[in-house]
């Protein structure tokens, strides 16, 4: 069997080409396939090996104080699902394009999964505001599944959001806006941005879908949540939709 994990962390990196480079020697010395993306602004890791080799690279990273308190979510597939292994620098670990949507100052307030399936079987959060629940990802990855009743948008890229989102803001002021994704970090940086843009009124999911899967299973969840490798999406027992080299389209399985 295939680990796979998915990772990032928020932290400040004055100089990211080293911790790149390092990142680079240590996967290759594991054996691991995936993406690297380091920036000034944290890391954000997609690796897949062999359990044994997949720990001893953690544990090396983590070892780092950086990076000692950095999630990983986990899943498994009978084959590797990376074709290779691209470790780059960039100038974000996620593409906004937004001043005022870096974390680094301070995280957005997030819900765990437990309270977010508890606010949607009664439909509102503890204080009585009502429930919505906001996908911050692309129209393909919304064709495999999302949450039940969630607000999409019609974006084929991250940094469409903000104008997407722009028509619906008013009628959000008085809910409570939880924002999701894959694994949390687009929905952090979305958060971040709504409340530097005034919508006080917005969570983030902890873990994003992977890490509601892992936590709670898929109560409240539709379908399955894409994934940009070869196991194209995986359902709420975080198993692959594909577990060889084939790949599929949304609408066709």
């Amino acid at each position: 069997m295939i680990t796979n994990t998915a990772a990032y962390h928020f932290v400040a990196i004055q100089d990211p080409q080293p911790l790149a480079d390092s990142v680079l020697a240590q996967a290759e010395q594991h054996l691991l396939k995936g993406s690297v993306l380091v920036a000034e602004e944290g890391i954000n890791l997609f690796l897949a090996g062999e359990a044994d080799r997949i720990d001893a690279f953690y544990l090396w990273l983590q070892s780092d104080s950086r990076f000692a308190h950095m999630r990983i979510k986990y899943s498994q597939s009978t084959h590797q699902p990376f074709a290779r292994l691209k470790v780059k620098v960039k100038p974000e670990i996620i593409s906004f394009r937004r001043q005022d949507a870096s974390p680094l100052p301070g995280r957005a307030p997030a819900v765990s999964p437990a309270v977010l399936r508890e606010w949607m079987r009664t439909g509102h959060d503890d204080r009585g505001r009502p429930l919505v629940l906001l996908d911050t990802r692309n129209a393909q990855e919304v064709a495999y599944g999302t949450f039940h009743g969630a607000l999409t948008l019609p974006i084929d890229k991250f940094t469409d959001l903000p104008a997407a989102l722009e028509p619906h803001r008013a009628a959000l002021a008085d809910a409570t806006v939880v924002s999701f994704c894959t694994g949390g970090i687009r929905c952090e940086k979305a958060a971040v941005w709504m409340q530097a843009e005034g919508m006080d009124n917005v969570l983030q999911l902890e873990g994003g879908i992977l890490g509601y899967f892992e936590e709670v299973g898929g109560e409240g969840y539709d379908g399955r949540c894409f994934v940009f490798d070869e196991r194209v999406a995986l359902d709420p027992q975080l198993r692959p939709l594909v577990d060889d080299a084939r790949t599929t389209e949304p609408g066709k399985v």
